[in-house]
């Protein structure tokens, strides 16, 4: 089993910046992929970005260019590093993790965007 730990939320401006963390309960490097979603009102959940356990990374074509998906191993942490904010960007983001067939969520926290 895999718990999962975000954090970075908040509140911010047009055009500003956020950095959410997700630190996993158990070696990174086992799980075969980890990502980020996120959920805005009245919305399906949709993937916004994500990384396999070998590096390779996928975005959704609206964040492309603005986030970055990044991890460490050493601490078995992933980040979702989100520059040039946008309203539309206002959701609860949560952390996915792929771990033997499994997945597992986060517990979500909430990205505002607003002037």
């Amino acid at each position: 089993q895999v718990q999962l730990v975000e954090s970075g939320g908040g509140l911010v401006q047009p055009g500003g910046s956020l950095r959410l963390s997700c630190t996993a309960s158990l070696n990174i490097r086992s799980i075969n992929s980890m990502g980020w979603y996120r959920q805005a009102p009245g919305n399906r959940r949709e993937l916004v970005a994500e990384i396999t356990v070998g590096g390779v990374t996928n975005y959704a074509d609206s964040v492309k260019d603005r986030f970055t998906i990044s991890r460490d191993t050493t601490k078995n942490t992933v980040y979702l590093q989100m520059n040039v904010l946008e309203p539309d960007d206002t959701a609860v983001y949560y952390c996915n993790a792929n771990y033997r067939l499994v997945t597992y969520w986060g517990q979500g926290t909430q990205v505002t965007v607003s002037s």
